[in-house]
Formats: C-alpha cells, structure tokens, sequence
C-alpha cells in the first residue's frame, strides 16, 4: 500500500507537474503564430483572456471555489495579474511586431531563471549555492544555443528591444509578487480575477491599435480556444501551484527549457530547422534545468508567512 501510494506521489509530484507545465507553456507560440495569421497580438489576448475568464467563472460557480477574502487580496491579484498576463505578453507581440526576432525574444526571456534567482535570495531568503549558480548559467547558454539560428539584430529598433526587455522584468516581479502576496488564495477564483483585469486592461489599446478586427476561421478558434483552455488556464494554473510548492528561484529554471521545446515544436508542426547546435543547446539547457533546481525545498521553509 505505501508503495502504491509512493508511486502516485512520484507520478504527480514536482518533477512530472513541472515537466507537463512547460510542455504545455511552449506550445503557446506555435498556438499563437496561428493565430496571430487572422487577427492583431492585442486582440489574440484579448480573445485569449476573455474565454479564460470566462470558462475559470463557471469553474468558480460550479465547485463553489473561495472568492478572496479581502479588497486588498483582489489588489494582490490584480497587480499580478496585469505583470504576468497583460503587461508581459503585450509587450513580448508588441516587441516582436517591431522588428525582434523570435530567437533575441527568446533568449532575452532565458534571462528569466538568472534575475528570479538574484532577486529571490533578499525577497525570500533563497539560498542558492556554486552547484545551482552554474546550473543556471548552462542553462541560459543552453537556450543561446538553441535559438542560435534565429537571432539578427538587423530589424529590429531599440524600442522593441526595450519593450522586450520591459515584458522580462515584468514577468519576473510577477513571479515574485504571486509567490509573495497570492499563494494564500484559490486558484479558480484567483485566476478568474486576474484573466478579467488583464483583459480589461488591454481592451482599449486592442480597439485604438487594432479596431479589434478579426478575420474567424476554423484555425483562429482552435488556437484561441488552445491558448485560453490549455495556455492560461492549465499552464498558468500549474505554474502558480509550482510557485506555491517549492522555491520561486527553483521553479523559475523550467524556462530554460522553453525556447528548445518550442524549436522542437516549430520543427514538427512548421517544419522548420533543427540544428545540431540547436540539439546541443536543448541538452545543455536540461542539464541547466538538472542543476538549476535540484531538489525541491519544502513549501513550509521557502513561502514568507503573510
């Protein structure tokens, strides 16, 4: 019996969550390059965030889930909410329609693990050792590697380098802002709240960049229906649970494995290149993820009490 239930343990544990996460994290730029063929990146989120909304509101409804409890929980979540879901991935599309390429975008959010990891040690009392710092640098050369063949800085202005680098470190005070205000509060209504604010939030840029204008089609709502369903409810879901489970710092180095699954994604779904190098980068990036992580410390050590 113990060992029937070791096994369940292991079979949904930290390592099989986070690996399931950042899966289905990746697979939000192949769902989004469709998408992005039918309608403006602001109203893609703004498509995005409603349905989710949305679908996590009869969630809520259905299993009776804990609204916060207090105005300043809804102030957490919608700080959050707008760093995380709006302010991050507005600017990621607005940097790329200026000219950034995928491969720069993407290593610039490889920094994500290295500045978490530096920011989480005063925040959380984090500590991180030799062992964990080098893996956290072979993982970002692994992600170097990996986006090697797409990176040129010939299009793009400094602006939508600006812009990218704005969505880095609005992802990262997310991160810390959900460990640190947001882990006390149910994740269905949680989620709720903050998909609205961020929909809300971007809905007036979508009509005064964009008029909303969508061209529907058979793909535009399959990958809709993928980024809100799969992307913002499952993934982010799983990602806060992670953040609540372990170190802010620890989970963080799972994003070194997104830009060479999203390659190995890019190759099957759009047949493009996957080079040696690229190959040696999604090793070394999951040997950066290996020693980045290492174990997982116990909730009760690593989560500030509020």
């Amino acid at each position: 019996m113990n060992a029937l239930v070791m096994r369940r343990a292991s079979l949904f544990g930290p390592q099989t969550l986070g690996a399931v996460f950042i899966v289905l994290w990746s697979s939000a730029w192949i769902a989004g390059k469709i998408g992005l063929e039918y309608t403006g990146p602001l109203t893609l989120l703004e498509i995005r965030f409603a349905a989710a909304a949305l679908v996590m509101l009869l969630i809520a409804l259905l299993t009776a889930a804990p609204w916060p409890r207090s105005f300043m929980e809804y102030v957490h979540l919608t700080v959050a909410g707008l760093l995380v879901n709006g302010l991050t991935l507005a600017a990621v599309y607005t940097g790329l329609n200026d000219g950034v390429s995928a491969g720069v975008s993407a290593l610039i959010a490889g920094l994500t693990p290295l500045f978490t990891a530096l920011a989480a040690g005063p925040l959380f009392g984090e500590r991180i050792g030799g062992g964990r710092w080098a893996g956290l640098t072979i993982g970002l050369l692994g992600v170097a590697l990996a986006v090697a063949n797409k990176i040129s800085f010939a299009n793009g202005g400094w602006e939508g380098y600006a812009i990218t680098f704005l969505a880095l470190a609005a992802f990262v005070a997310g991160t810390l802002y959900q460990k640190r205000f947001c882990s006390g509060i149910d994740l269905r209504t949680g989620n709720l709240v903050q998909f609205a604010v961020a929909g809300i939030a971007l809905f007036i840029p979508a009509v005064w960049f964009e008029g909303l204008r969508v061209e529907w089609s058979q793909a535009l709502i399959v990958s809709s229906a993928w980024l809100a369903l799969v992307n913002s409810i499952v993934a982010v879901s799983l990602f806060y649970f992670l953040l609540r489970k372990g170190e802010a710092s620890r989970v963080s180095t799972l994003f070194y494995l997104s830009p060479p699954i999203t390659a190995a994604m890019s190759f099957a779904a759009f047949h493009e290149t996957l080079s040696p190098t690229a190959l040696l980068g999604f090793a070394l990036a999951a040997a950066g993820v290996y020693f980045g992580a290492g174990r997982t410390a116990s909730a009760s050590t690593t989560a500030p009490r509020r």
